[in-house]
């Protein structure tokens, strides 16, 4: 699931929510939809949308303030004016050009927005990294996607110059942020701060040559993102989003959020105060490489006009004061963190009045949640989304009263996409009825980075995408995700593939047979589980360290059973996993 930018009030019927999208979106609207032609037949877009990434910035440029991060405060002009110093050092110092690959991977820091904006800016690809990923992981990512340039914190920058240096890429160059480090095993280092300190580091010749490529043509449909998702085998994919789907993701929150509120055209984009005159202000405590941090929280900030405090990691008490500090208006985070915060409405004294939306994304929130979050915030509603990575976000959104009256929804689809339900052999299913989620439109991605085969088996006749998921949508256009066909752990809102896990485990030489599953937690929503067959004297806890080499520490199975025999195996002889879970959920 993945969160909306918006907090809904109580929503209309589906024909009335249809007569807004027809009218916020006619001929001279601000949000008028035409309809082009794309590489999987016509999809509808905004005809006023920013052409590319550089231009939704540069028109967001102004005085108020944008970033907080501690004892920091930056303006979008300060932003703006950083992250171009950065660009321009990318392309002068470094000559990174178009299309290029330039990965980050760090904590929540300023420099991480800024680090991707300058890249953006550029018409480079940003590849946000899991932060949480291993010297391993890491290294495949880089390979993987053909980085030139890692943005990294001190501790990225120890788990690759722990690497092999046959293993490493080639030429890498690593921009050391947020630490003193100048080496990092065979790679040329270079601090953030030799452009971010100085007024200028290069001649009028190398400016003009730089101001080129900096103003270089970037097209709607160029590529601007890589993001990598697990999926149930094998090593994570990178999805590749362009200019479009991004801007089209932001625009439809924007669209949403209009028509639920029943404002007129010209009071669109988002107001930059709300009805109570107070500046809308967005706490940032999920990591920035996931969807729902960088286009919910982020980039959605940009026409809003959106301050945004950042925390590095989180922390709910930390969270809490700095809600009462800085008059956070809007939280968006996984069902975990909502969880935290209620808990922490309840038990301490912190003023925490300011809030008026406490969103969620990641993962499905429990009914009950949905009610706490209502009673436990005296002006904040509460909502959701459902969403993927290779959606950029955006799918379906539902909050306020509407999700109070349908808490186990995940809302009605966005405007630039249609989705629908299908049998196993792909007709389309009536209202009510399970089957698989496809999805097709605007935001969605161009497909997987260097994984044709797999591109061919997710799209389908009329650029449908498969999701895995499993839904019903009833007949007044509420979507519900009641199962998932991938084998995917959804832990926090961090997918987990069963089977990458599977191959660390196996990797173990004593470890013979492995099932990997999710195990039903009510902080988490899932936590890792697996039944291991081992032929030896190995631990838990020794296969565990083990599996920490390799694996992030989500990753690593929480609950962990050992067996000195083979695994049950169904009639055809493959390894009986649902009886294998069962048996284990059982014995917790």
């Amino acid at each position: 699931m993945s969160d909306s930018a918006p907090i809904l009030p109580t929503g209309p019927s589906a024909a009335a929510r249809r007569a807004g999208i027809v009218a916020l979106t006619a001929v001279g609207q601000p949000y008028e939809l035409t309809e082009i032609d794309g590489p999987r037949g016509q999809r509808r877009v905004y005809a006023n949308a920013p052409a590319s990434m550089r231009d939704l910035y540069r028109a967001s440029v102004s005085d108020r303030t944008f970033l907080v991060f501690e004892d920091e405060r930056l303006t979008f002009a300060e932003v703006h004016e950083r992250a171009t110093r950065i660009a321009r050092g990318l392309v002068v110092d470094l000559g990174v050009r178009p299309g290029d690959r330039v990965a980050i991977s760090m904590r929540n820091f300023p420099e991480w927005m800024l680090a991707f904006q300058a890249i953006t800016s550029i018409g480079a690809i940003a590849v946000a990294m899991n932060s949480m990923w291993q010297t391993d992981e890491m290294l495949y990512g880089l390979n993987d996607c053909g980085a030139r340039v890692l943005f990294a914190d001190g501790d990225r920058m120890d788990r690759l110059a722990a690497a092999p240096t046959a293993d490493t890429p080639a030429d890498l160059t690593v921009v050391a942020t947020r630490t003193d480090r100048t080496t990092c095993g065979p790679h040329r280092v270079l601090p953030v701060s030799a452009w971010l300190d100085a007024a200028s580091r290069v001649d009028a010749a190398s400016v003009g040559a730089a101001g080129e490529v900096l103003d270089a043509p970037i097209g709607p449909d160029d590529p601007a993102t890589i993001l990598y998702t697990s999926g149930s085998t094998g090593r994570p994919k990178g999805v590749v989003s362009t200019h479009r789907n991004i801007v089209s993701a932001l625009m439809s929150w924007e669209l949403e959020g209009a028509v639920q509120a029943g404002l007129v055209a010209t009071d669109a984009p988002a107001k930059a105060l709300d009805d109570e005159g107070n500046r809308p202000v967005a706490l940032l405590g999920v990591p920035l490489f996931h969807v729902l941090g960088l286009h919910a929280v982020f980039l959605a900030s940009y026409r809003a006009q959106r301050t945004i405090v950042c925390m590095s990691r989180w922390d709910p008490a930390v969270a809490a004061a700095l809600v009462e500090r800085e008059r956070v208006t809007a939280i968006s985070a996984p069902p975990a963190m909502t969880g935290d915060l209620v808990r922490e409405a309840r038990t301490t004294d912190r003023d925490l009045s300011s809030l008026r939306s406490v969103g969620g994304g990641g993962a499905a929130r429990a009914p009950e949640q949905v009610r706490q979050i209502d009673d436990a915030f005296a002006s904040a509603a509460p909502g959701t989304g459902w969403g993927m990575t290779e959606t950029n976000a955006i799918g379906t959104l539902i909050g306020g009263d509407d999700y109070l009256a349908h808490p186990g929804s995940a809302g009605r689809c966005l405007a630039v996409l249609d989705i629908c339900v299908v049998d196993d052999a792909g007709r389309p299913l009536p209202a009510g009825e399970r089957g698989e989620l496809l999805v097709r439109g605007t935001s969605l991605f161009v497909g997987y980075w260097n994984r044709p085969e797999v591109d061919a088996e997710v799209f389908v006749d009329g650029g449908w995408f498969r999701t895995g998921d499993v839904a019903v949508i009833d007949d007044e256009e509420y979507m519900y995700i009641v199962d998932r066909i991938k084998d995917l752990i959804i832990r926090g809102g961090e997918n987990i593939g069963c089977g990458h896990v599977e191959a660390a485990i196996l990797a173990h030489p004593e470890v013979r047979e492995a099932s990997v599953y999710a195990v039903p937690d009510e902080r988490l929503g899932e936590e890792v589980g697996a039944t291991v067959y081992v032929d030896g004297s190995t631990t838990a806890d020794e296969l565990r360290a083990f599996l920490a080499t390799t694996l992030a520490p989500y990753e690593v199975p929480r609950h962990l059973r050992l067996v000195h025999e083979p695994l049950p195996r169904t009639d055809s002889g493959k390894i009986f996993r649902r009886a294998i879970r069962a048996a284990a959920i059982t014995a917790i």
